[in-house]
């Protein structure tokens, strides 16, 4: 599980080191499109568990589809190294607008890596809307 908030720099070649309490976990990762403004980051067997649960969808449903394309066309398979950077590719940087300030949050079962200001922007406009998100949300407890 991750949970927190780090601030890191993204570094000049384009790394950026993972806080150490989410690198203990695992060292092969898959970075992809997040889908609110930042980047997701699964580790390698996860990505590969949702992987093939999309598989299962109907691809003749164009939604389905298009679906897959967003999460694996831009996919980025890398290794943390000894220092627990992962590279990211400059496609993937553009894509989430990220500039030298960056934040790292865990989200469960995932990673999100946001622009710093993005970040707080997003979460900002959500701070006001907890008690109507929260009661919004599906139970799957019967």
């Amino acid at each position: 599980m991750f949970i927190g908030k780090y601030y890191h720099s993204l570094e000049e070649k384009g790394r950026i080191s993972l806080p150490k309490p989410f690198r203990e976990k695992n060292s092969e990762w898959v970075i992809s499109r997040g889908l609110d403004g930042g980047l997701f980051v699964y580790t390698k067997s996860l990505f590969v568990q949702e992987a093939a649960a999309l598989s299962q969808k109907r691809f003749t449903k164009k939604k389905n589809r298009d679906f897959v394309r967003l999460m694996t066309n831009e996919a980025y398979e890398t290794t943390s190294d000894s220092a627990g950077r992962v590279q990211l590719p400059d496609h993937l940087i553009a894509l989430a607008g990220l500039e030298k300030a960056v934040v790292i949050v865990g989200s469960l079962d995932r990673i999100e890596i946001w622009d710093r200001a993005r970040y707080h922007t997003y979460i900002d406009a959500l701070e006001s809307q907890a008690e109507s998100i929260a009661e919004g949300l599906e139970n799957n407890v019967e």
